[in-house]
């Protein structure tokens, strides 16, 4: 099942950070005022003022494309004191040089980040490096910088080789009680954190021996040197987010996607703008983001040499508290957020929202709103054309029903499975 495409048109509630034995609980408390603001005057302190606020100017291109990416959705106070975090991300497209993108978007107070490295590891999804792979990160020049509450940075450039489709190590040292962490929780993915200690250029894996399932600060890694012309937002929720996939394996629908674009002579880049319980047009809160139209300017047009994006956002609308039946009033936010695409040259695509008959608030109004949905994607021109998810996934003789081998047993999130028939269903001429 292929994207339709169309001429030309333009105008969960969980502890995030936790310990390997026991479960740590977050802290109810946000400490707003832990940080404080560095000394200005301090020549090897570089500070954030340079770096655009998170909701305005994209990164400049310059041949960078983004490799990775992730939407921060909340902040998180997880009692970790002089936090050493060593995230585990995994690139799309591999490339030269690197830069990396910390951000303090959600924090009450400037987040001091004293020292931080980049690195490949020996082993798939884990914390040990390999050997002649460490790099210090800097800030325009200097290795330590504070980020004012609300804002974003970017490393300066570092000389690393980074394959495709591999996992990369970025870690941060914050010294003290740092502000509430931005993060991006539901990572499907093990990363690695110990507290007390700067352990960012620590080699060895039990230098930092607790896990997270969340990403925290780092948003995003771009790189040169690639042969990718340009970048795929996938911007989206939880279906997107790669929700019930399986851990430390990278099986998100965009993942799958990513690696059929590596298998052509001419990739592009993948960012996985997917939050987790996010909606098209309510916010959701700390972990669930703000509603999507507030958050596409940050989370796709800011990205790094954007070309297309593709959209697969509003069942969360229709089936979360309060229920939006009304298709049009999300199809309403669906044209505004692809009216801001088409005003910067970025190409749209929509996809329809997959069926989900037998989760818990599933009726016939949530599945008329649905369709409503999706005749609208599959007719509209406000798109550049569609991918048909609804189609890929679900079950030919129960249509309001996913298809049982791509079900994840909760009738909403697809399995492994499900998730490599989305990424199967697009067309990357399409793109």
């Amino acid at each position: 099942m292929r994207a339709a495409t169309r001429p030309e048109h333009r105008p969960s509630s969980r502890s995030w950070l936790r310990r390997t034995v026991p479960v740590a609980a977050v802290a109810a408390a946000l400490f707003a005022s832990a940080v404080a603001p560095a000394d200005a005057g301090n020549p090897h302190e570089a500070q954030a003022s340079h770096a655009a606020p998170a909701s305005h100017g994209a990164a400049p291109s310059h041949g960078w494309v983004a490799t990775w990416g992730t939407s921060p959705s909340g902040k998180v106070d997880n009692g970790c004191a002089s936090c050493t975090i060593r995230d585990v991300v995994h690139t799309s497209v591999g490339g030269k040089t690197v830069r990396v993108h910390l951000s303090n978007v959600f924090g009450t107070a400037p987040l001091v980040v004293d020292e931080a490295t980049v690195a490949l590891p020996s082993t798939p999804g884990t914390a040990q490096v390999q050997p002649g792979t460490m790099r210090p990160l800097e800030f325009r020049g200097t290795q330590r910088v504070t980020i004012p509450a609300g804002r974003a940075v970017v490393s300066d450039p570092v000389r690393l080789e980074v394959p495709a489709d591999h996992d990369l190590l970025v870690s941060t040292y914050t010294p003290g009680y740092s502000t509430p962490m931005t993060f991006h929780p539901g990572a499907q993915q093990d990363s690695f954190f110990t507290s007390g200690t700067n352990a960012t250029e620590a080699t060895s894996a039990a230098a930092l021996p607790q896990k997270t399932q969340a990403w925290h600060f780092v948003t995003g890694v771009d790189v040169t040197g690639s042969h990718a012309r340009g970048t795929v937002v996938a911007f989206g929720d939880s279906i997107t987010d790669g929700y019930q996939s399986t851990y430390n394996v990278d099986h998100r629908w965009p993942n799958f996607l990513a690696g059929r674009l590596n298998a052509t002579h001419h990739p592009l880049g993948v960012v996985d703008a997917g939050i987790g319980g996010n909606r098209v047009l309510l916010d959701g809160g700390d972990g669930f983001g703000p509603a999507a139209v507030s958050r596409f300017q940050r989370d796709v047009l800011d990205q790094t040499d954007v070309r297309t994006v593709i959209v697969l956002l509003g069942i969360n609308d229709i089936q979360q508290e309060p229920h939006q039946l009304d298709p049009a009033k999300i199809t309403a936010g669906l044209s505004r957020m692809a009216a801001m695409a088409h005003a910067r040259g970025i190409r749209v695509l929509g996809g329809t929202l997959t069926p989900f008959e037998g989760w818990s608030t599933y009726d016939a109004s949530e599945e008329a709103a649905r369709q409503g949905v999706n005749d609208w994607i599959r007719r509209t021109r406000a798109y550049d054309g569609y991918v048909d998810f609804d189609a890929a996934v679900r079950d030919p003789a129960d249509p309001h029903r996913m298809l049982a081998v791509y079900d994840s047993g909760d009738h909403l999130h697809p399995n492994d499975i499900g998730y490599a028939a989305m990424g199967d269903a697009i067309d990357l001429g399409a793109l």
